[in-house]
């Protein structure tokens, strides 16, 4: 037994009378679709590298690494840079065919393609503990 006494009743309000509480903006979901409004999950932001981009690393390095031999510096560094751009929407196959030696700065020992890194044999190797590991039995 309830010894409270609820106004209105239970069942004493009319069904149709209720009110949708809506905020307007949030409420059309035509304008904001749910991969907008989860901040629950990170989802993957895509990382995109054309060939342009290829030819011009290959071309005058990276902010990392750059080529010292070839990036020119000041303004004909910027009228570099924008050269390399319209060589580069020509796409890999015209620069490779341009410069016969391009991709020899990226290739390692014996023309072959740099490794992993889980197997260069410089790397350590991860070693699991006896009491970490089962036993050889």
């Amino acid at each position: 037994m309830n010894p409270q006494f609820r106004n209105p009743t239970p069942g004493g309000n009319d069904p149709r009378n209720y009110d949708d509480p809506t905020t307007v903006p949030a409420a059309d979901l035509a304008e904001n679709p749910y991969w907008k409004r989860d901040v629950r999950r990170q989802y993957p932001k895509l990382s995109v590298v054309n060939q342009s981009d290829i030819v011009a690393l290959l071309t005058v390095g990276s902010a990392k690494n750059p080529r010292e031999d070839v990036l020119q510096i000041g303004d004909a560094g910027n009228k570099q840079l924008v050269s390399v751009k319209e060589e580069g929407e020509k796409g890999l196959a015209a620069y490779f065919e341009k410069e016969k030696k391009a991709g020899l700065s990226v290739l390692g020992p014996n023309g072959l393609p740099p490794l992993p890194t889980s197997r260069h044999p410089q790397s350590k190797r991860y070693e699991m503990l006896k009491d970490q590991a089962y036993a050889s039995k």
